[in-house]
């Protein structure tokens, strides 16, 4: 027997695993045992070992999966910490996007109470535009970067036919997207001038119309903290008797890099019938 070899026992002592740990640690391929004896099958580990049981620990104490344990120990330990750096930058994600959820259903909640002010609700008049427009299917997680690669394929299209944007991006949804299911999405660029259609690019008439519309600065353009505008433009549509005329849209009218956290950088609207006179911006 190598003087370097451990018992179990002993192993469990100076790794703070149990049996039953080293067992699973055993059969997933992790950490197997330096020896077996062919006899009895008693397992005896090494203490070169001992380190990187402690690291397993350690991970498993993160409720990191042994699959991601396993990839994280792969190779040296600059790459395991870049392994590590990547995971738990995507733990903290979900940390912040879990505390997000949690302030929504708190805000929805507490509606009307003193602790939110909602977002005050105007009607705005839009005339006919001429939009190119890209349609996609597409969840939470992927809504942003669909819609920046939209528009700038959009702009791009746009810009060699000759014709002139107009400032916005718009967004419309033609069901609810969210972090678990997939619905459709239309990329709008509204322009001016001549622009030819192709397989991917639609060019289109949207109809003069009146939007009830929310202003949202740009600290609040973060799912699900946005979904507040949402549901107070709802509100006000079913307290004011309008009838919902269109989908939902989101009408980006700055660039994100050229604004404060405090500006206004959309609209939250959906398009009403309506004759009333107030209310208009």
């Amino acid at each position: 027997m190598d003087v370097r070899d451990l018992t179990i026992g002993e192993f469990g002592r100076r790794t703070g695993l149990s049996p039953k740990a080293l067992r699973l640690y055993e059969v997933s391929g992790l950490l197997r045992p330096a020896s077996v004896d062919p006899a009895t099958g008693y397992r005896r580990y090494n203490v070169e070992q001992v380190e990187r049981a402690r690291r397993i620990s350690l991970l498993r104490q993160l409720d990191m999966p042994l699959a991601v344990v396993a990839e994280v120990l792969h190779g040296d330990d600059t790459e395991a910490a870049i392994r590590l750096d990547r995971w738990w930058q995507a733990q903290e994600a979900q940390v912040r996007s879990r505390r997000a959820s949690a302030d929504y259903l708190r805000a929805q909640l507490t509606r009307g109470g003193p602790d939110r002010t909602p977002y005050p609700v105007h009607l705005l008049d839009r005339p006919r535009t001429k939009v190119a427009s890209i349609t996609r299917d597409c969840d939470q997680q992927s809504l942003v970067p669909t819609m920046a690669a939209c528009v700038d394929k959009l702009g791009t299209h746009v810009r060699a036919a000759g014709a002139d944007s107009a400032g916005e991006r718009w967004l419309l949804f033609y069901g609810h997207v969210t972090p678990d299911s997939e619905a459709t999405v239309e990329i709008c660029l509204p322009f001016t001038g001549t622009v030819e259609p192709t397989d991917d690019i639609v060019i289109r008439i949207e109809p003069a119309q009146t939007l009830a519309a929310v202003t949202v600065p740009r600290k609040d353009c973060f799912y699900p903290k946005i979904m507040l505008a949402y549901d107070d433009v709802q509100d006000h549509v079913h307290d004011k008797g309008l009838t919902a005329a269109g989908v939902s849209r989101e009408i980006y009218f700055a660039e994100w890099c050229d604004i404060g956290d405090d500006d206004p950088f959309v609209h939250v609207a959906v398009p009403v019938q309506t004759t009333m006179e107030d209310d208009r911006a």
